[in-house]
């Protein structure tokens, strides 16, 4: 039997310690080793027994999060869970805590809230349990348990398909999917495309309330031009558009031109938003004329519609397991038979423009 993740709960509220404690608890694979009120009682259990994970309140009595997080980093390094209310004003906070080393974010269960309840849960336990397996060396700094619910497909979320792909044109749309370590392999990413890259949509895993943010900051960075997705939005040479937390984003097409269509609908592979649903959509609306793109992640979400965009004429690339903080989601692809190319992170900026040349 694998052995259970061991979770350190650091929160200043009672409430929501025994909320974290009482749904990871309901997985047979973690097991919560301790709670701490503030900074300096973790710092105590740490010494005592080191955790596999950490999941850190943001704002704290005596020590703040990002402080309490910048220590463990610099002193013994363990995964890190950020554990926020993901308010719009927040948000930039948690991205400085993504900066600092936290390897991914949580939404704050909601006391009493019986169905966001039982929907956060599973990505609650998947993070946590994702973060256990990150390699900290690749960070880029800068239901009931015994009836779990079922995974759906992208099926549930896409509609019939109309017709098949349109024939190639010469323009190419790149759809990317990316999990766990995602956030800083999508900056250094984009960091290196010129302004002229092809048109890029994205689905990264991250609760609603922090896209923005999050594109905001790659727009600063990057000679792209980087936005939350909004439904409509047309797909632009030089443009990213980042799927909005707890929204899924579809690739259409009208005529010659594409664009998103963003909606809400039930979880696709335990995720909203998917990376399936993009990468089936634009396995239909583009075919040929997509490049698909799977980088670090934690399980499953998009093997099935990279496959599904290879069988459509699609370019697709798998980032390697020597440059992914989890090899999960690149492994699954690969697995299925729809990947082409297995490259590290810092050359999926050259396969991107290497395809675009070619077109």
């Amino acid at each position: 039997m694998a052995a259970k993740t061991r979770v350190l709960i650091v929160d200043d509220s009672a409430s929501i310690r025994q909320a974290l404690t009482m749904l990871l608890s309901e997985d047979p694979e973690i097991e919560v080793i301790g709670v701490a009120p503030d900074p300096f009682v973790a710092a105590r259990k740490i010494r005592e027994e080191i955790p596999d994970v950490i999941t850190l309140d943001v704002e704290m009595p005596q020590m703040d999060g990002i402080t309490f997080l910048r220590k463990v980093m610099s002193q013994h390094p363990i995964p890190v869970v950020m554990c926020s209310s993901l308010t719009e004003e927040g948000s930039e906070t948690l991205m400085q805590a993504l900066e600092a080393g936290a390897v991914d974010i949580i939404q704050k269960p909601k006391i009493g809230a019986a169905d966001h309840l039982a929907e956060s849960a599973e990505r609650v336990r998947s993070v946590v349990k994702a973060a256990a397996k990150a390699r900290l060396g690749k960070m880029r700094r800068f239901r009931p348990k015994d009836s779990p619910p079922a995974k759906l497909t992208a099926d549930a979320v896409l509609p019939p398909p109309k017709v098949g792909a349109m024939a190639k044109t010469t323009e190419m749309v790149v759809c990317i999917g990316a999990s766990t370590g995602g956030t800083e392999a999508l900056r250094e990413f984009l960091e290196a495309l010129p302004a002229n890259a092809p048109g890029i949509v994205i689905v990264q895993h991250m609760p609603e309330k922090f896209t923005a943010a999050f594109a905001k900051r790659l727009n600063g960075l990057c000679e792209v031009e980087v936005k939350e997705a909004e439904d409509g939005d047309p797909v632009l040479r030089g443009h990213v558009l980042i799927a909005p937390g707890d929204r899924h984003m579809l690739l259409e097409r009208r005529g010659a031109r594409y664009h998103v269509s963003v909606r809400s609908g039930p979880l696709v592979s335990r995720h909203r938003p998917s990376v399936d649903v993009l990468f089936r959509s634009a396995a239909r609306s583009a075919g040929s004329n997509a490049m698909g793109v799977i980088m670090t992640g934690m399980g499953d979400d998009g093997a099935r519609g990279m496959l599904e965009m290879h069988e459509a004429g699609a370019f697709t690339v798998a980032q390697d397991e020597a440059s992914s903080v989890v090899f999960g989601m690149p492994k699954e692809a690969i697995a299925r038979g729809g990947v082409d190319r297995i490259v590290p992170l810092d050359h999926i900026a050259l396969e991107v423009m290497a395809a675009d040349r070619r077109r």
